[in-house]
């Protein structure tokens, strides 16, 4: 298989650090390494392979020589240095919220729609969706393939890690403070995290739902290649480390009993069933968070719908919600012979 020369973008941030480890870990072919980053982190070095490797500041000319860039900076970083790195015969695939929605750029989760990723032809990018959207449609892929989804209602419950390694530091440090009896001082979130929840993830726009929100609505219909699925969300930021969790309410064509969503579950790429009431057997971050796949469990039928369906999905978003998708992608160009 042909050794790549890959560039991290944004490789000192808690999605890029997850992302090095990912490559070291699935062993991918890779020759050469480029972490790149912005000048706050110039002097620093990232651990890679038993070495440690210089961090280089991001600019035009960064992408020379490349074959593949993974990006794990800002949507405004993206806009500016995706196209360089394109332009530079590099492909790209992007994990910010810059290009998901236009209609030339893939939007793929391997196990929901791998056949998108031939599109990476037209423009050079692939986009890497928003992490809570990619935890939710990998569960919900195989239930719209038997039972055709006609609705979505999902309540997210989202880990302070989908803010940023600050966002961590700032819940951990606001546990001290309270132990020691000291004020709670909240910088990245609006409030305090610590033993609150926040309904609030993203900016509001004028149909009163968050940008987070509207990014489940958008990006499912995108990726489960379904303009008629209807979807509306709640996303809540609670005081957890790692691991997304959503609530998730389907309304099917089909009806689809508890035991046939269990067998449908259980056969599916990327899923693990988790479903044992009387063993109190359910999906939770504090032991989902390192793991690949999306946990699913309280799977059980609408008693106020004819053909509902409600699931319990846990997933941590740094690897599949962010960094692993991204490496599989890159995978799956390898195995199209695309890379």
């Amino acid at each position: 298989m042909k050794a790549l020369r890959v560039a991290v973008v944004g490789a000192t941030g808690a999605v890029g650090q997850e992302m090095l480890r990912i490559l070291e870990e699935r062993e991918f072919p890779l020759r050469d390494l480029k972490p790149l980053a912005s000048p706050r982190s110039q002097g620093k070095t990232v651990h890679f392979r038993g070495e440690e490797i210089p961090v280089e500041v991001l600019g035009p000319s960064s992408f020379s020589g490349c074959d593949l860039a993974l990006f794990s900076a800002g949507a405004s970083v993206s806009r500016e240095f995706a196209p360089k790195a394109v332009e530079s015969g590099c492909l790209v695939v992007d994990n910010s919220s810059a290009f998901r929605l236009e209609d030339d750029v893939p939007l793929i989760v391997p196990e929901v729609n791998p056949h998108r990723v031939r599109e990476v032809k037209k423009r050079g990018i692939i986009a890497n969706p928003n992490c809570t959207t990619i935890i939710s449609v990998v569960p919900l892929k195989p239930l719209h393939d038997y039972g055709k989804i006609r609705r979505i209602v999902a309540a997210s419950y989202q880990a302070t890690s989908g803010a940023g390694a600050q966002a961590m530091r700032e819940l951990e440090e606001q546990i001290v403070a309270y132990a020691q009896g000291k004020p709670l001082e909240a910088r990245v979130f609006p409030y305090q995290i610590a033993f609150n929840l926040i309904p609030h993830i993203d900016v509001f726009l004028e149909n009163f739902y968050t940008k987070e929100e509207m990014k489940m609505v958008w990006e499912t219909r995108k990726i489960m290649e379904d303009p008629s699925i209807q979807v509306t969300a709640t996303c809540v930021r609670v005081p957890v480390f790692r691991a997304h969790s959503v609530a998730i309410n389907v309304e099917t064509e089909r009806k689809i009993t508890r035991e046939k969503a269990v067998e449908l579950l259980s056969n599916f790429p990327g899923v693990v069933v988790q479903d044992d009431p009387e063993n109190r057997l359910y999906p939770m971050p504090l032991f989902v968070a390192g793991k690949d796949e999306c946990y699913v469990g309280r799977i059980r039928e609408d008693i106020s719908l004819e053909r509902g369906l409600n699931l319990w999905v846990v997933g941590d978003q740094l690897r599949k919600g962010a960094a692993l998708n991204a490496i599989q992608i890159a995978e799956l160009l390898l195995r199209e012979g695309i890379l």
